[in-house]
Protein backbone atom coordinates (compact mmCIF):
# COMPACT_ATOMS: atom_id res chain seq x y z
CA UNK A 1 0.00 0.00 0.00
CA UNK A 2 1.44 3.35 -0.97
CA UNK A 3 1.97 6.13 1.54
CA UNK A 4 -0.71 8.25 -0.14
CA UNK A 5 -3.30 5.44 0.07
CA UNK A 6 -2.45 4.79 3.72
CA UNK A 7 -2.91 8.49 4.52
CA UNK A 8 -6.26 8.60 2.68
CA UNK A 9 -7.47 5.54 4.62
CA UNK A 10 -6.42 7.19 7.89
CA UNK A 11 -8.28 10.37 6.87
CA UNK A 12 -11.47 8.37 6.22
CA UNK A 13 -11.23 6.69 9.62
CA UNK A 14 -10.80 10.11 11.28
CA UNK A 15 -13.76 11.56 9.39
CA UNK A 16 -16.00 8.63 10.38
CA UNK A 17 -14.93 8.95 14.02
CA UNK A 18 -15.45 12.72 14.04
CA UNK A 19 -18.75 12.97 12.17
CA UNK A 20 -20.38 9.53 12.39
CA UNK A 21 -22.83 9.97 15.24
CA UNK A 22 -23.80 13.58 14.42
CA UNK A 23 -24.32 12.76 10.75
CA UNK A 24 -26.41 9.71 11.67
CA UNK A 25 -28.59 11.87 13.96
CA UNK A 26 -29.02 14.43 11.17
CA UNK A 27 -30.13 11.72 8.74
CA UNK A 28 -32.32 9.88 11.28
CA UNK A 29 -34.34 13.03 11.96
CA UNK A 30 -35.18 13.26 8.26
CA UNK A 31 -36.14 9.69 7.35
CA UNK A 32 -38.85 7.35 8.60
CA UNK A 33 -36.80 4.44 9.91
CA UNK A 34 -33.49 3.73 11.53
CA UNK A 35 -32.73 1.23 8.75
CA UNK A 36 -33.14 3.95 6.12
CA UNK A 37 -30.78 6.20 8.08
CA UNK A 38 -28.19 3.43 8.38
CA UNK A 39 -28.42 2.70 4.65
CA UNK A 40 -27.95 6.35 3.74
CA UNK A 41 -25.01 6.72 6.13
CA UNK A 42 -23.38 3.64 4.65
CA UNK A 43 -23.82 5.08 1.14
CA UNK A 44 -22.16 8.32 2.27
CA UNK A 45 -19.17 6.47 3.74
CA UNK A 46 -18.87 4.42 0.56
CA UNK A 47 -18.98 7.56 -1.60
CA UNK A 48 -16.34 9.19 0.61
CA UNK A 49 -14.09 6.14 0.47
CA UNK A 50 -14.44 6.00 -3.33
CA UNK A 51 -12.97 9.47 -3.70
CA UNK A 52 -9.31 9.57 -4.51
CA UNK A 53 -8.92 13.20 -3.48
CA UNK A 54 -10.34 13.45 0.04
CA UNK A 55 -7.65 15.94 1.00
CA UNK A 56 -8.90 18.34 -1.67
CA UNK A 57 -12.35 18.71 -0.05
CA UNK A 58 -12.44 22.25 1.37
CA UNK A 59 -15.02 21.54 4.06
CA UNK A 60 -15.45 17.88 4.93
CA UNK A 61 -18.40 18.71 7.18
CA UNK A 62 -20.13 20.70 4.45
CA UNK A 63 -19.48 17.94 1.91
CA UNK A 64 -20.88 15.24 4.22
CA UNK A 65 -24.08 17.12 5.01
CA UNK A 66 -24.61 18.07 1.37
CA UNK A 67 -24.24 14.44 0.31
CA UNK A 68 -26.58 13.40 3.15
CA UNK A 69 -29.26 15.87 2.02
CA UNK A 70 -28.93 14.64 -1.55
CA UNK A 71 -29.18 10.98 -0.50
CA UNK A 72 -32.27 11.72 1.62
CA UNK A 73 -33.88 13.53 -1.31
CA UNK A 74 -32.96 10.70 -3.67
CA UNK A 75 -34.60 8.21 -1.33
CA UNK A 76 -37.89 10.10 -1.42
CA UNK A 77 -37.73 10.63 -5.18
CA UNK A 78 -37.23 6.92 -5.82
CA UNK A 79 -40.52 6.01 -4.22
CA UNK A 80 -43.00 5.09 -6.92
CA UNK A 81 -46.12 5.90 -4.92
CA UNK A 82 -45.80 8.48 -2.21
CA UNK A 83 -48.52 9.15 0.27
CA UNK A 84 -48.93 11.82 2.87
CA UNK A 85 -47.88 9.15 5.36
CA UNK A 86 -44.37 9.25 3.83
CA UNK A 87 -43.96 12.64 5.47
CA UNK A 88 -45.27 11.38 8.80
CA UNK A 89 -44.31 8.73 11.26
CA UNK A 90 -46.96 6.33 12.43
CA UNK A 91 -47.10 5.49 16.08
CA UNK A 92 -47.37 1.95 17.42
CA UNK A 93 -51.15 2.26 17.34
CA UNK A 94 -51.19 3.55 13.74
CA UNK A 95 -52.07 7.10 14.77
CA UNK A 96 -50.78 10.02 12.70
CA UNK A 97 -47.76 11.80 14.13
CA UNK A 98 -45.88 14.77 12.69
CA UNK A 99 -42.63 14.16 10.81
CA UNK A 100 -39.62 13.57 13.06
CA UNK A 101 -37.96 16.88 12.25
CA UNK A 102 -41.04 18.75 13.51
CA UNK A 103 -40.91 17.21 16.96
CA UNK A 104 -37.17 16.65 17.34
CA UNK A 105 -35.73 17.99 20.60
CA UNK A 106 -32.64 19.38 18.97
CA UNK A 107 -32.88 23.01 18.00
CA UNK A 108 -30.07 23.32 15.50
CA UNK A 109 -30.62 26.09 12.94
CA UNK A 110 -31.18 23.68 10.05
CA UNK A 111 -33.93 21.78 11.86
CA UNK A 112 -35.59 25.02 12.96
CA UNK A 113 -35.49 26.35 9.40
CA UNK A 114 -36.92 23.11 8.04
CA UNK A 115 -39.73 23.19 10.62
CA UNK A 116 -40.59 26.77 9.74
CA UNK A 117 -40.56 26.09 6.01
CA UNK A 118 -42.67 22.96 6.42
CA UNK A 119 -45.40 24.75 8.38
CA UNK A 120 -45.38 27.76 6.07
CA UNK A 121 -45.68 25.51 3.03
CA UNK A 122 -48.38 23.34 4.65
CA UNK A 123 -50.47 26.35 5.69
CA UNK A 124 -50.13 27.93 2.26
CA UNK A 125 -51.10 24.66 0.57
CA UNK A 126 -54.09 24.23 2.89
CA UNK A 127 -55.26 27.76 2.08
CA UNK A 128 -55.25 26.89 -1.63
CA UNK A 129 -57.74 24.09 -1.10
CA UNK A 130 -61.49 24.61 -1.38
CA UNK A 131 -62.90 25.16 2.09
CA UNK A 132 -64.73 21.84 2.26
CA UNK A 133 -61.56 19.85 1.35
CA UNK A 134 -59.42 21.88 3.76
CA UNK A 135 -61.88 21.37 6.61
CA UNK A 136 -62.06 17.61 6.08
CA UNK A 137 -58.29 17.30 6.04
CA UNK A 138 -57.75 19.49 9.11
CA UNK A 139 -60.52 17.83 11.11
CA UNK A 140 -59.35 14.32 10.24
CA UNK A 141 -55.55 14.66 10.31
CA UNK A 142 -54.97 17.45 12.79
CA UNK A 143 -58.00 17.23 15.08
CA UNK A 144 -58.32 13.42 15.03
CA UNK A 145 -61.98 13.32 14.02
CA UNK A 146 -63.03 10.22 12.13
CA UNK A 147 -64.33 10.56 8.60
CA UNK A 148 -67.70 9.23 9.80
CA UNK A 149 -67.84 11.94 12.51
CA UNK A 150 -67.11 14.56 9.86
CA UNK A 151 -69.79 13.14 7.55
CA UNK A 152 -72.32 13.24 10.38
CA UNK A 153 -71.36 16.78 11.38
CA UNK A 154 -71.55 18.06 7.78
CA UNK A 155 -74.66 15.97 6.99
CA UNK A 156 -72.82 14.55 3.97
CA UNK A 157 -72.42 11.08 2.54
CA UNK A 158 -69.28 9.33 3.85
CA UNK A 159 -68.06 8.75 0.28
CA UNK A 160 -68.22 12.50 -0.35
CA UNK A 161 -66.07 13.15 2.72
CA UNK A 162 -63.59 10.46 1.64
CA UNK A 163 -63.39 12.03 -1.81
CA UNK A 164 -62.74 15.49 -0.35
CA UNK A 165 -59.98 14.08 1.81
CA UNK A 166 -58.44 12.29 -1.18
CA UNK A 167 -58.33 15.52 -3.22
CA UNK A 168 -56.79 17.38 -0.29
CA UNK A 169 -54.13 14.71 0.21
CA UNK A 170 -53.26 14.73 -3.49
CA UNK A 171 -52.79 18.49 -3.44
CA UNK A 172 -50.75 18.43 -0.24
CA UNK A 173 -48.64 15.53 -1.50
CA UNK A 174 -47.67 17.60 -4.54
CA UNK A 175 -46.86 20.63 -2.40
CA UNK A 176 -44.82 18.66 0.13
CA UNK A 177 -42.91 17.02 -2.69
CA UNK A 178 -41.94 20.51 -3.84
CA UNK A 179 -40.78 21.27 -0.31
CA UNK A 180 -38.50 18.26 -0.34
CA UNK A 181 -37.18 19.05 -3.80
CA UNK A 182 -36.61 22.75 -3.14
CA UNK A 183 -35.55 22.98 0.47
CA UNK A 184 -33.96 19.74 1.66
CA UNK A 185 -31.24 19.93 -0.98
CA UNK A 186 -30.08 23.44 0.06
Amino acid sequence: MSLVMAKEKQNIVQVIASYGSRLFGFIRNRVNTQEDAEDILQEIWYQLSSRSDIGSIDSVSGWLYKVARNKITDKYRKKKEESLDDYNVGGDDGEWQPPAFLIADNSDPETEQLRKLFWEELIEALEELPENQRNVFVWNELEDKTLQEIADKEKENLKTIISRKRYAVQHLRNRLENLYNDFITF
